[in-house]
């Protein structure tokens, strides 16, 4: 699928926030979740990806875990939900509605201090 208006694609991701338990939201303090089209090359080497097609979301800050006392009046977190690499992948609106909610909780997770290996082990993948 392709060509999704931003607007529309961003209602997707607000759908899938919301449909997290509430202790999960109260949680997001001070993330911003933003819509970009591709990852930029930084952000490719940061995540270890190579291809842009295969970021499809990003988590860049401190996790909730690895914050001390001192945390604090620092820039938000951003989770970045990549818009083409997800059209390119699905079919369908279902079928984005179900990666964009997936890629979410993914980010989020990440923000909650579980990494990838950990997201393996609970089978997230």
């Amino acid at each position: 699928m392709s060509g999704m208006e931003r607007d529309d694609f961003f209602a997707l991701v607000e759908e899938a926030l919301e449909s997290l338990e509430p202790e999960f939201q109260e949680r997001l303090e001070n993330v911003a979740v933003l819509v970009e089209d591709w990852a930029d090359r930084h952000t490719l080497r940061l995540a270890g990806v190579r291809s842009p097609y295969h970021l499809l979301g990003f988590y860049h800050g401190v996790p909730l875990a690895s914050r001390g006392h001192s945390y604090g009046l620092v820039a938000p977190d951003t989770i970045t939900i990549y818009q083409g690499p997800i059209e390119r992948q699905t079919r369908n609106r279902h079928e984005m509605r179900q990666l964009v909610r997936r890629v979410v909780q993914h980010e989020i997770a990440h923000h909650f201090g579980i990494d990838d290996d950990r997201l393996h082990e609970l089978g997230a993948y």
